[in-house]
Order: C-alpha cells, then structure tokens, then sequence
C-alpha cells in the first residue's frame, strides 16, 4: 500500500498526485513531521487539515487559485487554507487588507471573522507553498519538500483546469508564475497585502471584480466573495 492511500485526500487530487507520495522527497517530509512531533514539538495545522485546501476545493472545480506561503503558527490559527484562519480567531491583518479592497472593489461589507472556508468550497483554492509549520517558528518547514509537493499542484491545476484565475499577492506567489501557462489562465499580479506593502499597490488592483469578470466571460459562476456569519 502507497503512501497515499493512508492519506485522506479528495479523490481528484489523489489521482492526479498519486506519483508524487512515492517520491523520497514526499517519504523523506513524512519522516521529519513524524520526528518533530515525537520530539514534543507543536505543528500546526493539526494533521486533519494539512490537507484541507484540496480536500476543500476539489480539483475539478477549482476556479481561482490564491498562492499563500506558510501557515499561521500561532495556537488555533491555521486550518489548511491560505491567509484563513479558523473561527473565533482574530482576523490578521493581511486579511483585514483583502476585505479593505473587497470592500473598495466590489463594496462587500468587511466580514466579522477570518475563515474562508466558504471561498474554498466555491472553487477558490487558497494554497500555501509549506503546508505545515512548527509552533512559533516562521518558515520552519520551507526547505523539507513542501515546496516540491505544491509546485506539482500548481502545474496540475494549470495544466488540467481550462480556464483559472491565479491571484499572485507578492513576491513569493509571483515567483511560481513559471509553473502556469499564460496561454490558458488569467494571471492577476500585485503586492502582498500584508501591511508592509498593502497600499503600494494591493489596495486598489481591483483583482475580485477583475476575477469574477474573467469567469462570467467563461461560462463560469463567479465567486460569492461575502463571507456569512459563523
């Protein structure tokens, strides 16, 4: 038995990334995760929702792909889901920023929490490049293969969904621009909207009428970006 089949993964996705989980690389991170936790350190998300932007967006109906970086590592935040962070917890300030210019955009009322999970089940996969991080420790799990891993997902979307939309919010979504084909996808560029580069240029790039546009004219239902209340 592979490695994935022990894996909860939607069935899309595991068809189309099934090679991948064989590959030392993906044995080797495996390994690591299982080290650090036996260690007694903290990692975040919890296992369950490692997994949880593909389980949410199933590949067949992505729509739009948001390129994240870590996840949060602060306890109670992460849950899989790029700049989302699971209810009852505060809204970070980079997302406060993508409601600023949703409201300036598109003049939805900023939403009263942080998780996005209603964006996911749309089509709108919000995709972190490490899919797990240690308690605490920005970034700690970069250089373990996750990067490797969510590449492939990035050149499976593309290659295997018509017609997307890819968001790329700073420097490090932009990087993964030569993993899409320009001819296929909508590639919308701007700075992060964190709060050190929110208003060189993300607030006002009009990116969530620009997105909903692009799928109207595809035949695609465009995103309902209000959040409801939890």
């Amino acid at each position: 038995m592979t490695t994935v089949d022990n894996i909860k993964l939607e069935a899309g996705w595991k068809q189309a990334l099934r090679e991948e989980f064989d590959k030392p690389y993906m044995k080797a991170l495996a390994d690591f995760l299982r080290q650090e936790k036996a260690a007694g350190k903290e990692i975040y998300p919890p296992g369950p929702l490692i997994f949880n932007a593909l389980n949410s967006t199933p590949l067949e109906r992505v729509k739009v792909v948001v390129i994240g970086q870590d996840p949060y590592h602060g306890p109670g935040q992460a849950h899989g889901l790029c700049f989302s962070v699971q209810p009852g917890v505060p809204t970070p300030p980079s997302l406060l920023n993508i409601y600023k210019e949703l409201k300036r955009d598109l003049n939805i009322d900023i939403a009263s929490h942080g998780c996005l999970q209603h964006w996911a089940e749309q089509g709108v996969l919000l995709l972190n490049t490490s899919l797990t991080v240690e308690r605490g420790v920005a970034g700690s799990h970069a250089g373990k293969g996750w990067q490797k891993f969510t590449d492939r997902v990035i050149e499976v979307v593309s290659g295997q969904c018509p017609r997307l939309v890819f968001l790329l919010w700073g420097a490090h979504a932009q990087s993964k621009e030569r993993l899409i084909d320009p001819t296929k996808h909508l590639i919308l560029r701007s700075p992060h909207p964190s709060p050190l580069s929110a208003h060189r240029g993300f607030i006002g790039n009009g990116h969530f009428g620009r997105t909903n546009k692009f799928l109207e004219q595809n035949g695609l239902t465009p995103v309902d970006w209000r959040l409801p209340a939890l």
